[in-house]
C-alpha cells in the first residue's frame, strides 16, 4: 500500500515522503496513529500544498530569528529575585523567565531552545547569556539584582 508520511517515522522515512509499506503495517499502525495517509491523488495534492506552506513558514521563522538575534546583540536585561544572606537566589532563574524578561524589556521574541543556558541561574550579579540561531551566535548581559 502506498502511503504519505505525516511525521518522521524511524526506519521508514521523513515527513511528506510517499512510501510503499505492507497493508497491515499501514492499516494497523501508521494510519490509526496519525503517522500516515493513504496516497490518493487528492491527498498527494493536499500534501504538496502543505509542504510548500511549511517551507515558506520555515523561511519566515528563520528570518524572524535572525532579526531577533541582531536586536538582542549586546543588550542588558535586568531581573530581580529574593536572595539569602549569601547572595544566592531562593529560586533559580530559568530560560523561560529570561525569555519573558527579554520580551517585556526589549520587545524581542526568542524560543527558549536558542539560549545557551544549561542550568538555572542562582546567583546575584552579571551573567553573559549566549544565544545561537542557525550557527550564528551572539550574547547579551543579564543582571540579577536582589529584591
Amino acid at each position: 500500500m502506498k502511503i504519505i508520511l505525516l511525521k518522521d517515522v524511524k526506519k521508514l522515512g521523513k515527513k511528506y515522503e510517499v512510501k510503499e509499506v505492507a497493508d497491515g503495517h499501514a492499516l494497523n499502525m501508521l494510519i490509526p496513529n496519525g503517522l500516515a495517509l493513504v496516497a490518493t491523488p487528492g491527498n498527494i495534492n493536499m500534501i504538496d500544498i502543505k509542504k510548500k506552506s511549511d517551507v515558506f513558514q520555515t523561511v519566515k521563522t528563520e528570518a524572524e530569528l535572525q532579526k531577533a538575534l541582531n536586536e538582542i546583540q549586546g543588550i542588558s536585561i535586568i531581573m530581580t529575585g529574593k536572595v539569602n544572606d549569601k547572595g544566592h537566589l531562593f529560586a533559580g532563574i530559568h530560560k523561560e523567565e529570561i525569555i519573558e524578561a527579554v520580551r517585556k524589556q526589549k520587545g524581542v521574541n526568542l524560543p527558549p531552545e536558542h539560549l545557551g543556558l544549561e542550568k538555572p541561574l542562582k546567583e546575584v550579579g552579571e551573567h553573559t547569556i549566549k544565544v545561537t540561531v542557525n550557527g550564528r551566535e551572539t550574547t547579551f548581559k543579564l543582571v540579577i539584582k536582589a529584591e
